[in-house]
């Protein structure tokens, strides 16, 4: 059956799918697990009229598609198809910054309220604390930092467009979301990086040689065939490409020397192992290292609090120290006041007693003295709130202090609890983790850095160290576990040959059953075939002898109109020539009549003159 590519268009929107794509640019890691489960899909061919390319005109009138690389020239930029824009979107973005940056252990405070909008200084320390999860060794540049950042990001593979301009005003509304999107988009690549390095840890001895890039010249001259056949083809009008994928796929076993019994042992490992894992689930429903990484999370969270809470205390204390100083001073210049005021008082009363006054000094005495006494009732009641409210001040900071030292003798209680306390515990390691009762600012700082630094450290050393031992426990379960099923196939290979024995028995005599009414089936089948053949060639034979039949007749009409055609030039010419000798008699007659005219005029000339 001919095909009609010039006439042909489809609605498939991808010509090629995603599965094949993926088969050519398919890495393979070594030499044991390049094609274990390899998996080709077909492409579902749909029937359609008429073919169109996906960037041109479709397919030449030669039945050949157009290329997809002509009508446009260069590379378009990618848009980012992320609601940056949308608030819900970005506060998510926001928190799971937030989430990583302190469960990463980002040196400095950060939350949710300051990573709103963030200042220049900021986004630079925050992008370089992620970007040396990736490049421990990398150091943030000085000069045109500007520049450099999408540089990097670029480098890396970042798929969108971050513009310099923006790095100017990181904190700005409309330039944090891209900014965020980059930032996200780097923590991915960071969880992906640490996902494939854990992956290679605990699985690196499946394989004992190393594994092959294929970035040599053999590789690349397969792929490159690969791909120009293909493409050649699809052009062509192909839709299925089975034959050259088989090709390519033999071809990559042959380079790479893939062993098929060591990937067929290397699957009854794989399902071994991910039964026992399925058991082990189902065994253990809660998992160890998640809750120990929740609880890890919570006790950061309440040290973080807990240390928040200590600094509010003490700019609390310092501020009620200030105001206990400022009414100890209003205080004593109250007494100086007051004690000055006894003094006059006394030289008054002494002046009174030993000389003589008129009524109007005595009654302007009296006014004077219930002045100074209202006076002295005055100060009085403000020393007396004065008293009051240090009484007060000095409640409230005994309280805190009595709070402060109930949190830090929890904090030691729990030291001692996990080893850390005294000097010479277990797990101190030589650090003194002890908070003794001493608030002075500088107290405060010599705990800080005495304390909170070694205790990450610390915390860093029991996490690799339990990775370790998580990594050992793992290898010792599964060689314990190799070896018992080993046993159990063992104890159990005589009754499964037995079995299969008993079963090739049966299947041998439903094979020979089967195989008798299969001839039989293609008796028929054959008879039916060589009948069909020949009303095929009947068929045809006829159709030949239509056509020679329609030959002739064509010839011999052609024939005709050969031989018409020529009597038909024969009659015109004869006409012609008629027409011009005709013509030509004529032409001499009328010259022999202007000469005969002439004459006549000339006698007729002589016979006036």
């Amino acid at each position: 059956m001919s095909r009609r590519p010039s006439s042909r268009y489809t609605e498939m929107p991808m010509r090629v799918t995603e599965q094949r794509a993926s088969l050519v640019n398919a890495t393979p890691q070594n030499k044991d697990n390049v094609f274990g489960k390899l998996n080709i899909p077909k492409p579902q061919s749909t029937t359609s009229e008429r073919r169109t390319s996906f960037f041109g005109k479709g397919i030449g009138p030669g039945g050949q598609r157009n290329s997809m690389f002509g009508a446009y020239g260069g590379p378009e930029k990618m848009k980012d198809p992320r609601p940056l824009h949308d608030k819900a979107f970005v506060q998510q973005c926001i928190k799971q910054l937030c989430e990583f940056l302190v469960e990463r252990g980002f040196p400095g405070s950060v939350t949710v309220k300051s990573l709103q909008s963030p200042s220049t200084k900021e986004f630079l320390k925050i992008f370089e604390f992620i970007y040396t999860l990736l490049e421990p060794s990398f150091q943030m540049p000085t000069a045109k930092v500007e520049e450099e950042i999408p540089k990097m990001l670029k480098d890396l593979g970042y798929p969108f467009v971050l513009s310099k301009s923006s790095m100017y005003s990181i904190g700005a509304p409309h330039t944090w979301p891209q900014a965020l999107g980059a930032l996200i988009w780097l923590i991915d690549a960071v969880k992906l990086f640490g996902g494939l390095r854990e992956q290679s840890l605990l699985f690196s001895d499946f394989s004992d040689e190393p594994c092959d890039i294929e970035d040599g010249a053999e590789y690349n001259k397969l792929l490159m065939e690969y791909c120009s056949d293909t493409y050649n083809k699809f052009m062509q009008g192909a839709d299925t490409f089975d034959d050259d994928d088989a090709d390519y796929v033999n071809k990559l076993r042959k380079l790479y020397n893939v062993d098929e019994a060591l990937l067929q042992s290397l699957q009854e490992k794989h399902a071994m192992l991910m039964e026992h894992v399925e058991r082990l689930e189902r065994e253990s429903q809660t998992d160890r290292l998640a809750g120990k990484r929740t609880e890890k999370l919570r006790l950061q969270a309440d040290l973080q609090k807990l240390q928040n809470y200590r600094c509010t205390l003490e700019a609390h204390k310092t501020g009620l120290e200030n105001k206990a100083a400022v009414l100890a001073e209003e205080l004593e210049a109250a007494d100086m006041q007051l004690e000055g005021l006894k003094q006059e008082r006394t030289r008054l009363q002494h002046i009174l007693e030993n000389q003589k006054f008129t009524p109007a000094d005595i009654e302007r005495i009296n006014r004077e003295r219930n002045e100074l006494q209202q006076t002295v009732h005055s100060l009085n009641q403000s020393l007396e709130e004065a008293e009051q409210l240090v009484w007060n001040e000095e409640v409230n900071l005994s309280k805190a202090k009595e709070k402060a030292e109930m949190m830090v003798a929890e904090y030691n209680k729990l030291g001692r609890k996990l080893k850390l306390i005294p000097q010479s515990a277990e797990n101190a390691c030589g650090h003194d983790f002890e908070i003794r009762a001493d608030y002075s600012a500088t107290t405060i700082t010599q705990y800080k850095t005495q304390i909170q630094n070694p205790l990450k450290n610390m915390m860093v050393d029991v996490e690799d160290e339990y990775s370790r031992l998580t990594n050992v426990k793992l290898s010792l379960e599964e060689t314990v576990e190799q070896v018992k099923s080993n046993i159990f196939d063992k104890q159990n290979d005589i009754k499964h040959i037995k079995e299969q024995i008993r079963r090739v028995d049966q299947q041998l005599e439903h094979d020979m059953q089967e195989m008798a009414q299969e001839e039989e089936k293609w008796a028929a089948e054959v008879d039916s075939v060589e009948a069909h053949k020949k009303r095929l060639e009947k068929n045809v034979m006829q159709g030949f002898e239509e056509s020679e039949e329609e030959l002739k007749a064509a010839q011999q009409q052609y024939h005709v109109v050969v031989q018409e055609t020529n009597e038909e030039n024969r009659m015109v010419s004869k006409n012609l020539t008629d027409v011009l000798n005709s013509a030509a008699n004529h032409l001499c007659a009328v010259e022999k009549h202007c000469n005969e005219q002439l004459k006549r005029f000339g006698k007729l000339k002589e016979v006036i003159r």
